[in-house]
């Protein structure tokens, strides 16, 4: 596992796996980064090992409890970890499913922490405030019912025809627009390419260079990064995608450092299992949430793997001020 900080270990049973990757989800749109099992550990690996590494790694841990009770998570087992959190100061949530309506008495150890439940739903958006609350120890400042992990949070929004399409290359992005509008997200990512190949003055099908780059216009990149980041609700965008890039503990002076590379690609989503995906590898869904934050817009697949132009990609964001 890479040595890096998570917000918050999501500690669940095999049974409730189905809403654990729901709310990871929900976490993940509201800017958390969860630690999550299968998104983390690699093939080959023990589980044990594992989470005892993610201990260190992390800032808070949820607990959640399901009417089936904690199969592998035995007691002893779940003392143990909440013990170790304990010690370090990380905050410990129990978090109840829909179907359980208190902490069980052989759990009397976690009855000392405030709960809490998302028994009537797991859409419960009361639930998600608190969760975040425990996470972050911040208290969210938005209402209940405004989370961007709402089930209707990736609706196209309506029409806003003060969008800034401005272009110093007389780039007409008006298709993008409506493209991220109508939440067409793979025609929106062609789309991108097109116009950035367009912008530096080569034909489609034609590659970028590291010049391209240097030379690209910081008004272009902009427009493009304010575009994906709006309809996609924060979800993709250069913008996320350089912000992901620095937590990873990448530079942004164009200098190539392959583990530091690769664990941005996991975060992204541009790598599964320790190999490279292809472009039609990808998950660009019709709903977003089915796609890592940041995956989108590709453009690792429009520059073909060349490093230095994947690495000068992100010190022209920096110019620009992305």
């Amino acid at each position: 596992m890479t040595e890096q900080q998570f917000d918050v270990f999501l500690a669940h049973t095999s049974k409730d796996k189905p809403l654990i990757r729901r709310i990871y989800r929900k976490l993940a749109d509201l800017g958390i980064r969860p630690w999550l099992d299968e998104e983390e550990i690699a093939p080959g690996t023990t589980f044990q090992s594992e989470i005892q590494q993610a201990i260190g790694c992390i800032k808070s841990a949820a607990i959640f409890l399901g009417p089936d009770g904690l199969g592998r998570w035995q007691a002893l087992e779940l003392k143990s970890f909440i013990s170790q959190c304990v010690r370090r100061g990380v905050p410990v949530i129990p978090v109840l499913l829909p179907g359980v309506e208190e902490i069980p008495e052989e759990l009397i150890f976690l009855q000392e922490f405030h709960a809490v439940s998302f028994q009537d739903s797991i859409e419960d958006e009361r639930a998600l405030f608190s969760l975040e609350w425990g996470i972050t120890q911040r208290k969210p400042t938005r209402q209940y019912g405004t989370s961007q992990a709402s089930s209707n949070a990736y609706a196209a929004p309506p029409p806003h025809p003060e969008d800034d399409l401005s272009s110093e290359r007389g780039i007409d992005y008006r298709n993008l627009r409506d493209l991220l509008k109508a939440g067409q997200w793979r025609e929106a990512d062609q789309e991108t390419y097109r116009l950035m190949i367009t912008t530096v003055g080569k034909k489609e099908e034609q590659r970028f260079d590291h010049k391209d780059l240097e030379e690209f216009p910081c008004e272009d990149l902009l427009t493009l990064d304010r575009l994906w980041v709006k309809y996609s609700q924060g979800k993709f965008g250069f913008s996320v995608q350089k912000r992901i890039y620095v937590e990873t503990g990448n530079p942004l002076d164009g200098n190539y450092h392959i583990e530091t590379w690769k664990a941005f690609c996991d975060r992204v989503g541009w790598r599964k299992e320790g190999k490279d995906l292809f472009y039609s590898r990808c998950n660009l869904k019709a709903n977003p949430s089915l796609s890592p934050t940041g995956e989108f817009p590709a453009w690792r697949f429009y520059f073909v793997f060349d490093f230095p132009v994947l690495l000068g990609f992100f010190s022209r964001a920096k110019t620009c001020k992305l």
